[in-house]
């Protein structure tokens, strides 16, 4: 039997260390660890706990190994933070699930992201980065302006001071996010159409975009932007609706190239919003998606496209191991295959 490890960053380790909500936003709840653990359980896998990057440090070095590591940590510090597990289990030839520490290296940075994506010639709203606020006066992108820290998720660092619609309001909004995230800053042109996100799983070749899924703004959403304190009240503010329109089509074909380019492995999403003339702009690509079977939006887009939450995982497992060589063998009870390492 196969034994998978389980590495991840749960909030309430960092709630205890003194971190804020917003600082361990990215970071997974326990229900979300339970509800990994227990359809790898169910699909005939067995498992065992870890924890974050620290926790895996000590692992390895007491000895212990484990066949294949379902890896969801995404880091405390620095723009490399999601490659660090990868990274380390690369060194110790210990496969594990979702792409490389290349990738995980270059994604969570938007602008180098970005670049990699128009140079593929996918269209992406034109973009500059700043450093210091004094850079601002050379900044020439007309209006309406988009910012963001350069390497965040779950929307932090995004909320109604991230529309700028005047120089004022850039200065001030950039200031703040510089000071606040201690980071690079992100400016690029507001994309004002429709949003949507894109699931994809398997890798290479195998890739699929598993659904499209829109995000559509309510009435009492403010700014119609997908925006920190808007996902944390998704509920009141968005309506999630599978879409599958021309222009759905298109953004999944668009999102299977920007995959492709990246080498995205196992699953993942692809964001995209329109702009003013209804051309969907790529706006990022997550290959370290939420995996919460309640709330994070791939396992609510494959809910929308009738794929169960085990369906998913049992997904990701094949596709990761196919790639470590792993030979498939008796099928469990689910109707997945169970696999051991060939000869």
């Amino acid at each position: 039997m196969i034994t998978v490890g389980l590495t991840f960053d749960l909030k309430d380790d960092y709630r205890r260390l003194g971190y804020s909500e917003e600082a361990i936003a990215e970071f997974d709840a326990i229900e979300t660890i339970e509800a990994i653990e227990e359809n790898l359980r169910a699909l005939g896998y067995h498992t065992l706990r870890i924890g974050n990057l620290f926790a895996l440090v000590q692992f390895l070095a007491s000895g212990e190994r484990c066949d294949m590591v379902f890896n969801i940590a995404e880091g405390m510090h620095g723009i490399a933070r999601e490659s660090q597990i990868p990274a380390l289990l690369d060194a110790y030839q210990i496969p594990h699930v979702f792409s490389s520490a290349t990738v995980m290296n270059l994604t969570l940075d938007k602008a180098l992201t970005k670049m990699v994506i128009r140079e593929a010639g996918i269209p992406t709203a034109p973009f500059t980065v700043i450093h210091h606020v004094e850079e601002l006066d050379d900044v020439n992108l007309p209006f309406p302006l988009f910012v963001k820290p350069v390497a965040e998720g779950t929307s932090k660092g995004i909320d109604g001071y991230s529309l700028i619609d005047t120089r004022e309001k850039l200065h001030s909004s950039c200031a703040f996010l510089l000071n606040a995230f201690h980071q690079p800053v992100l400016l690029e042109t507001f994309l004002p159409g429709r949003e949507f996100t894109v699931g994809i799983v398997g890798s290479g070749k195998k890739a699929r975009a598993l659904g499209v899924m829109e995000i559509v703004f309510n009435d009492a959403c403010p700014d119609k932007i997908y925006s920190y304190s808007v996902k944390k009240e998704y509920e009141k503010y968005v309506t999630y609706r599978l879409a599958n329109d021309k222009l759905a089509r298109q953004c999944a074909k668009l999102a299977l190239a920007a995959w492709n380019e990246i080498d995205g492995k196992d699953a993942g999403r692809v964001d995209f919003r329109t702009d003013r003339i209804g051309v969907p702009n790529f706006v990022e690509v997550n290959p370290l998606a939420g995996l919460n079977p309640t709330y994070s939006d791939l396992p609510i887009l494959a809910r929308l496209s009738n794929y169960s939450y085990r369906e998913l995982i049992g997904e990701i497992m094949q596709s990761a191991l196919k790639r470590a060589g792993l030979k498939e063998e008796a099928n469990d009870e689910s109707g997945y295959q169970t696999s051991h390492y060939s000869a």
